[in-house]
Order: structure tokens, then C-alpha cells, then sequence
């Protein structure tokens, strides 16, 4: 059985194959004594919290190695796509990888239920049970690369062009959501429409959707503040984007065992880092809608209690899907809901 307890091109126009190229060549190449070059694709803009963690991580990763590794971000999607990213990984674009698991919708089933709107309090938690998860049940389904590790937002809230209130309030309002994201939006009576978070401001700006369903951060984070109205807090379904950094497997196997190792223990530690640079980031958002006049509206109880029994069926669902699949989807939610609240401080 697969399931089993355990440890587990430029998209710039006028710069894409040429400069794969040198990359591949500049990154590929490293003799006995010298500096291992390792490029990292990451689709999160240059001054974004999530960029800056990762910078610290590789910081961290060449400190330790005394320089024997090097790591080069190249963040914005300068180097793959959002939704190319894990290929990149894999077919040696990158060396090392972080999107999300939304933006390839169905690759990674399992995982997918990461992002389930099960009540996540902040990113610290979704962090914490998105690396449990991984590490009990090690899904095949990333076995082409190696797993750095994973990391996810705070609850994700509504921001609108528009007061929203209710359920009733949803109906047929078009919200920009991505992976299951998709599904709540659906869920809740509104329409989908997916796409990534780069094309988001653009959208809101011209009306293509009317809200998005989104971790707050992305308020301050892709500047999606200046063109929203006003935010609905929606924390009784908080549901996560969870984030993967990966490494192409070939590249990790010529490591030497020391260099993993250090490897290991950096990652260890931005669990916890790339967590709070979550939250953090939230509430940097949370600030700059003070300063700005832009409330956050509050479900009344009975909303709140409606939110809930909509988007209930879709965890139900959703474990069944896996189940036809021969994949553990009961034991996988139920161990979501036990890691949730395990990892919620009292």
C-alpha cells in the first residue's frame, strides 16, 4: 500500500529558452570545492513576506554549509509560471520550487484536502497539520521530487467590492477562487472564477469578479486592498492554500549526506518561520484596512451556523472521492480535524 504511516519558461516574452539555458548551464554545474548553485523558482512577488522568509531559509542553507551551497531566488514567476512550477521542478528548470498545490487541481488529491474549509485559526496551525499530514501518510503523489516542506495561510476571508452579509447576499456574486477555494465559492451559492493571484487585482479593477476568496494578507501582500471595498471575516469555514517547496530529486540525491542533513534541520525550522511570517502578514493587512477605512464585517451567529452547513457536504465529498480511489479519505479528514485542534492554542 502507498498509504502508510511513516516519514515520508521564463515568463517574460523574448527571455524564455535562451535564458532556461544559462540558467541550466550557470546552476548545473559545481566540481569537488566548490560552491553547489542552486536555483529556486518562487511564484510569490520580490517584497512579499512569504519571498522574504524564503530568503532567510537559503540564507540559513548557505550560513550552514559555509558556503558550500549557494541558493538564487528568483521570485515574481521570473522562472516558471505559478502553475508550472512542480514540472519546472521536476524536468530540471529549477532546482527547487515553491506554488501551490491549488494551481495544479487534481495532481495531488490527497493533499488537496489541505485546503478544506475545516476552520484553520491562523498559519501557524495550517502549517503545522499540512507537515503532519505529509509525514504520516507520505502520498506517492509527490514522490518525483523531494519535499523541502510545506507551508499554508491563515483562514481565508471574502473581500468584496460590495457589503456582503449573507448567504443570500453570495448568490450569483462572481468570487475569484482557485482548487477547492473554487469549490467553497460554489458551495456558498456565488460563481467561481479561477485564476491566480497575480491576475487577481487586475480583475477586481475591471469587474471581471466582484470579490475573492482570500487569506488576508493578500490585501497588503499583492495590493488587492486598493481595489476591494470591504472584507468578511469568515473564520468558522476557514479554509488554507497550502504551499509546497520542493526539490528536483536528482539534484537532492547529489548532495552529500552532510548537506542534506543541514537541509533537514533548515527545513525543521521555516515550518515554524514561514508559519508566523503568515500571520504576520496578516495582521500587517489587518493594519493597513484600519489605516484605510475599509471594515472587516463579522457573520452573525446564524450566518456563521449557514456558512458552516454549506460548505459541509464538501468534505464529506470530498473524502468519498478518495475513498473510489482506494485512498484513505475518512482517516485523512478525520486527522485533519484532530490536527486542528491540537495545534489551536488554548
Amino acid at each position: 500500500m502507498f498509504f502508510r504511516k511513516g516519514l515520508g519558461g521564463f515568463s517574460r516574452r523574448g527571455l524564455k529558452w535562451g535564458v532556461c539555458l544559462s540558467a541550466a548551464v550557470f546552476f548545473g554545474c559545481s566540481g569537488a570545492g566548490q560552491t553547489t548553485r542552486l536555483s529556486y523558482s518562487i511564484f510569490f512577488p520580490p517584497t512579499h513576506a512569504q519571498t522574504r522568509a524564503a530568503r532567510e531559509w537559503a540564507a540559513d542553507i548557505e550560513a550552514r554549509t559555509r558556503g558550500r551551497v549557494a541558493i538564487v531566488l528568483f521570485p515574481g514567476e521570473t522562472l516558471t509560471k505559478s502553475t508550472r512550477v512542480y514540472d519546472g521542478v521536476v524536468n530540471g528548470v529549477s532546482d527547487l520550487g515553491m506554488s501551490a498545490f491549488a494551481y495544479t487541481r487534481g495532481r495531488f488529491p490527497l493533499l488537496e484536502g489541505l485546503d478544506l474549509p475545516i476552520g484553520y485559526p491562523d498559519g501557524k496551525n495550517a502549517t503545522k497539520t499540512a507537515n503532519a499530514i505529509f509525514r504520516i501518510y507520505n502520498p506517492p503523489e509527490l514522490r518525483e521530487v523531494q519535499v523541502m516542506y510545506l507551508h499554508a495561510h491563515g483562514p481565508g476571508v471574502i473581500a468584496a467590492k460590495k457589503k456582503i452579509e449573507s448567504l443570500a447576499d453570495l448568490r450569483g456574486v462572481k468570487v475569484r477562487g482557485t482548487g477547492l477555494s473554487a469549490k467553497i465559492v460554489e458551495s456558498l451559492g456565488a460563481v467561481p472564477v479561477s485564476m491566480g493571484q497575480g491576475e487577481t487585482y487586475e480583475a477586481l479593477q475591471r469587474g471581471v469578479v466582484e470579490a475573492t476568496l482570500c487569506p488576508i494578507e493578500t490585501l497588503k501582500g499583492w495590493r488587492q486592498a486598493e481595489v476591494i471595498e470591504r472584507v468578511l471575516s469568515t473564520a468558522a469555514t476557514g479554509y488554507t492554500t497550502t504551499m509546497y517547496v520542493v526539490m528536483n530529486k536528482d539534484r537532492w540525491n547529489s548532495l552529500p549526506e552532510d548537506i542534506q542533513g543541514i537541509f533537514r534541520e533548515v527545513n525543521e525550522l521555516s515550518m515554524e518561520r514561514q508559519g508566523q511570517a503568515w500571520d504576520t502578514a496578516d495582521d500587517e493587512a489587518k493594519a493597513l484596512l484600519k489605516e484605510t477605512g475599509k471594515p472587516v464585517d463579522v457573520l452573525s451567529p446564524g450566518q456563521e451556523e449557514a456558512f458552516v452547513r454549506a460548505v459541509n457536504p464538501m468534505l464529506e465529498d470530498w473524502a468519498a472521492s478518495l475513498e473510489k480511489r482506494g485512498m484513505p479519505g475518512q482517516a485523512v479528514l478525520a486527522d485533519l480535524h484532530r490536527l486542528v485542534k491540537e495545534n489551536t492554542k488554548p
